[in-house]
C-alpha cells in the first residue's frame, strides 16, 4: 500500500500523549555536543568522481591485471562475466532457496543442467554434482556417490594433499566408521605417487584445480 506519513496534527497528539511538546525533547538524556556533531568529511562528490579516484588509488597495488595470481586456500582469481548478475535477477532464473517445485524452476534447472553438461564436457566424465554449499560438501558427496556406484565393494578414496585441507576433513567425517580407507594426502605424494595408490579397491582419486596452493 501506499506510504501515508503522520499529520502534523497526528503528531501533537502523539507527543502530548507522552507528555512532551516537540520530538527533540525525546532526545534531551543526550548532550547536545553529541545529537548532530559534524563529521570531518569532505564535500561530496559524484559516483564517477569517487571511481576514477579509488582506481588511481588502487593502482598502486599489484594486481591480476599485470601479475600472474597464485593465490590459494580458495582466494583464486575470478572472472565474472558482467551479464551475471541482470541474468540473477530475472524472475526465470532467480529463486529463493533449492527449487523443490520443479513446474516454478525451469530457469534454474536449465541454469544447473548447462552447468553439469559444461563440466562433463571439460572433464570427459559421465556425471557432474551441482547446487552444493561449498567445496568441501560437494567433494564428501562425490566421495558417497563413488561409493555408491561400486555397491561399496570399493573402499578406498585417493585424495592428494593439495585439496583443501577443510575439503579432506568434511570428507573424513562424513564417512568415518564405514570402513572405508582414506589415502594420498598424509605425506606431500605428487601425481606418480598418487598414481601407484590406485587399485582394484579404489573408489574414487580425488584431486583440486586450481589446488589449495594455487597451482
Amino acid at each position: 500500500m501506499t506510504y501515508i506519513p503522520h499529520t502534523d496534527v497526528e503528531r501533537q497528539q502523539m507527543l502530548a500523549a507522552i507528555g512532551v511538546t516537540t520530538i527533540e525533547d525525546l532526545f534531551e538524556a543526550v548532550p547536545s555536543t553529541h545529537r548532530f556533531p559534524k563529521l570531518d568529511l569532505p564535500a561530496g562528490v559524484s559516483e564517477m568522481e569517487i571511481a576514477a579516484e579509488m582506481l588511481a588509488l588502487s593502482e598502486a597495488n599489484d594486481h591480476a591485471q599485470d601479475f600472474a595470481i597464485f593465490r590459494g586456500a580458495g582466494a583464486y582469481h575470478h572472472f565474472i562475466p558482467s551479464a551475471l548478475n541482470h541474468i540473477l535477477l530475472r524472475g526465470e532464473f532467480y529463486t529463493a532457496y533449492t527449487p523443490y517445485q520443479p513446474e516454478v524452476s525451469q530457469g534454474t534447472l536449465q541454469a544447473t543442467f548447462e552447468y553439469q553438461s559444461m563440466m562433463c564436457a571439460l572433464t570427459g566424465m559421465d556425471a557432474a554434482n551441482a547446487s552444493h554449499y561449498d567445496g568441501g560438501t560437494s567433494l564428501a558427496e562425490a566421495v558417497t556417490v563413488a561409493l555408491e556406484v561400486s555397491r561399496h565393494k570399493r573402499k578406498k578414496i585417493v585424495l592428494s594433499h593439495a585439496i583443501h585441507p577443510q575439503y579432506r576433513a568434511v570428507v573424513r567425517t562424513y564417512h568415518q566408521g564405514n570402513g572405508v580407507e582414506i589415502t594420498g594426502d598424509e605425506g606431500m605424494a605428487g601425481l606418480a605417487e598418487l598414481t601407484d595408490l590406485i587399485d582394484d579397491n579404489t573408489a574414487l582419486v580425488a584431486v583440486a584445480y586450481p589446488n589449495f596452493f594455487g597451482q
